[in-house]
């Protein structure tokens, strides 16, 4: 409204000033007009000027009937010749000037007509008033008018506009109304028909709710996996303490506290190996992407791995190219999946364990060889499933490494691979693309 207002506000002075120079333009014609038929009447008789006025000079002045004409005519020594006494001879050569006539504002023309003959030699000053009674009349009706059909054209366009917006907001109320009859528990995405210029808003709304999907799920998964997963080995726990408890025999006690702390080590694993796919899981979401280099993850993977682990004391080696192997990534993720790796290879592969990086092509791979036999080949499409088994091996935290390792991989915009080079090896990494800058 404050906008509006300020515009009427530009918009009158505009039109009054413009109503203003049109009418003082239209009768400083009649002026001049005037006051040239009466120069062009000037005569001489013995060598003194004559006037005879004509009476079309007035003709054109008189559309203004309630506005006063007054007029001068004077000699070369500035003696008026004939007209009104209280019209002063002006200075200069010719003009519009503003002044007054019997206390009414008033409108003067100046004209100068030089006479060159043997009787008479010099300028001959004509001078034509009208009071601005008819001029303030004209600029006032011209103000009207203009301001009668802005008002109209801003009615128009006002219309238009509350047409524009209300059609404009329309498809936002078709989005209300889909969000209002949504159950709490609906988070799929928007199917509403919007016009492209909302289109992008929709777009990125679906991609929110995507990223809230995507974290509701990895909460029920986690809570699912816990209760599924976790509940088999601590019963077993439990039962093997009492039956420790109850035992007289030592030997047998012995017996089952190492079956205790194998199941408690493995149980260990398996509750991090969860706890780890959420938190990558949330991080993909949540955590920008910046340049690393894969070989300070394949350092700082090895030098975290757990060394508690049975056969850990495997060396690892590394075999790292010189020169910077850089990608866009999470560093903490990342250092994650290779641990992953690691732990794998030395569970069920065999020695020596070696974690790589290269460059191939477009991408950069980051893993582990050992000379294992691996995953059989038939094996390697489900090898990044959840819990998928692994060369007859059941158990639950053998299901979850390459399934942390596939996810890492695919927030950033590559995929795990397996690959058997030749018969005494076999790799599994991941295939990460390069940033185009560190290429340069």
């Amino acid at each position: 409204m404050l906008v509006l207002a300020i515009g009427g506000v530009a918009v009158s002075l505009a039109a009054y000033a413009y109503g203003r120079s049109a009418a003082r333009q239209s009768y400083d014609r009649l002026l001049v007009g005037a006051a040239n038929q009466i120069a062009a009447s000037l005569g001489l008789r013995d060598g003194e000027v004559i006037v005879d006025i004509p009476v079309s000079a007035f003709e054109l002045l008189s559309l203004a009937p309630r506005d006063r004409v007054v007029y001068a005519v004077f000699d070369d020594r500035g003696q008026l010749v004939t007209g009104y006494d209280g019209v002063a001879r002006p200075e200069g050569d010719g003009g519009f000037s503003s002044g007054s006539f019997a206390g009414e504002p008033a409108r003067y023309v100046h004209v100068r007509r030089q006479i060159a003959e043997r009787s008479f030699l010099g300028a001959v000053d004509v001078v034509v008033g009208q009071t601005t009674e008819a001029r303030r009349e004209l600029a006032q009706q011209i103000t009207r008018n203009a301001l009668l059909a802005v008002a109209m054209v801003g009615l128009v366009i006002s219309g238009l506009a509350v047409l524009a917006v209300t059609s404009a907001l329309r498809p936002l109320r078709r989005l209300e109304h889909d969000f209002a009859l949504r159950s709490s528990r609906d988070l799929t995405p928007v199917d509403v028909e919007v016009p492209q210029e909302i289109a992008s808003l929709v777009a990125a709304l679906n991609r929110f709710i995507g990223r809230i999907d995507r974290q509701l799920r990895v909460m029920r998964t986690l809570i699912a996996d816990a209760s599924h997963q976790l509940r088999t080995p601590i019963a077993a726990l439990r039962a093997q303490a009492e039956l420790a408890r109850e035992t007289d025999d030592s030997k047998e006690q012995l017996r089952i506290v190492e079956r205790i702390h194998e199941r408690s080590r493995n149980l260990s694993r398996l509750t991090d190996q969860l706890l780890n796919h959420a938190m990558i899981i949330h991080r993909a979401d949540s955590v920008d992407l910046a340049p690393v280099d894969l070989r300070v993850v394949a350092s700082e993977a090895v030098a975290q791995f757990d060394q508690t682990l049975p056969g850990a004391e495997r060396t690892v080696r590394m075999d790292l190219p010189e020169a910077p192997m850089v990608c866009d990534g999470d560093a903490l993720s990342l250092i994650e999946a290779c641990k992953n790796l690691i732990n794998n290879a030395n569970t069920y592969g065999q020695p020596p364990i070696t974690v790589f990086v290269r460059e191939e092509g477009a991408t950069l791979c980051i893993g582990v060889r050992d000379r294992g036999e691996g995953l059989a080949e038939e094996m390697w499409g489900d090898a990044g499933k959840r819990f998928a088994r692994r060369s007859g091996v059941s158990s639950a935290s053998a299901g979850l490494g390459l399934s942390i390792v596939s996810a890492v991989a695919q927030a950033h915009g590559g995929r795990m691979a397996i690959r058997r080079p030749d018969a005494g090896r076999f790799e599994v990494f991941l295939e990460l693309p390069k940033v185009r800058e560190a290429e340069a």
